[in-house]
């Protein structure tokens, strides 16, 4: 054997190591998540309560709305200035979960990478702390919008058109039937609930964000004010099960005595930045 020869043998069995580290790692991640909860759902009942509540009070105005506001809506938004209308399709694609899923998910597989090579204790335990989080973002926007993307062709409910808001085609996979609910609007509201649950501070901007891409909607015509209410309440509560599901199992949040969950510290700044440096650095 060559020193070439030997070096590539070498690389490759070192290639191999950190694979194996990676597919172990992401088993093991998967395994804590899918672990026989900690806490009992029992603890949890004055938020289920609070989740029915907003799930009745979403479906009243959904069908208030499809009753009563959807075709006025629609006509309104025909009758705007075009340059608004312009700025609105300018707004409406960071509704699209790329924006969070891509970034999210290129950190958790740089983590990955970081965190398949040996490392000391405290740098493992932020980058754990990090993919908590991090992760909880992804699958709480991620999940719901890859679910009700199926959903919404099943319902098969027409986008505005001059056939009303009562037009349907179930089963169908024609993008012009896909209306109910409005994915951009649940994409923005899941992270609304997700990221403020992390970050309560950033909730005002969340809040700005996910109100522009729910009348951004209505404004390019491209979904019913009911569909915008069906999706901001789809968004929300989803994200939140999923939060749930994440403090039963004390990854990120905890669920305190009386049954509210809270988000648990995480590593420091200081510290996040002694590890991004320790990584990145020679």
């Amino acid at each position: 054997m060559t020193v070439s020869q030997g070096a590539d043998a070498a690389i490759g069995a070192a290639l191999a190591v950190r694979a194996r580290t990676i597919v172990d790692n992401a088993r093991g991640a998967m395994q804590r998540l899918l672990a026989t909860p900690a806490v009992p759902a029992s603890r949890l009942v004055v938020m289920r309560q609070r989740y029915r509540v907003l799930a009745i009070a979403a479906g009243v105005m959904v069908v208030f709305c499809m009753i009563f506001v959807d075709q006025w809506a629609y006509r309104f938004a025909l009758a705007l200035p075009m340059w608004l209308v312009d700025v609105f399709f300018a707004i409406t694609d960071f509704g699209r979960s790329g924006w969070i899923l891509v970034p999210t998910g290129g950190v958790l597989f740089l983590i990955a990478l970081a965190a398949s090579s040996p490392l000391d204790q405290m740098t493992r335990g932020v980058l754990a702390a990090l993919t908590i989080r991090i992760g909880f973002i992804f699958v709480a926007v991620g999940l719901p919008g890859a679910v009700f993307a199926i959903v919404k062709r099943w319902i098969g409910r027409v986008r505005p058109s001059d056939l009303g808001p009562f037009a349907y085609e179930p089963f169908s996979w024609r993008p012009q039937y896909a209306s109910l609910p409005s994915g951009h609007t649940l994409t923005a509201f899941a992270a609304l609930a997700a990221i403020g649950a992390l970050f309560p501070r950033a909730r005002p901007f969340l809040w700005a964000y996910a109100l522009v891409i729910a009348v951004s909607r209505i404004a390019v015509t491209a979904h019913w004010s009911s569909d915008v209410i069906a999706g901001a309440a789809i968004g929300t509560l989803c994200a939140l099960l999923v939060r749930d599901w994440f403090a039963q199992r004390r990854l990120g949040f905890a669920i305190g005595p009386d049954g509210e969950v809270r988000v648990l510290a995480g590593p420091s700044p200081d510290r996040i930045k002694k590890v991004a440096r320790a990584l990145i650095g020679p």
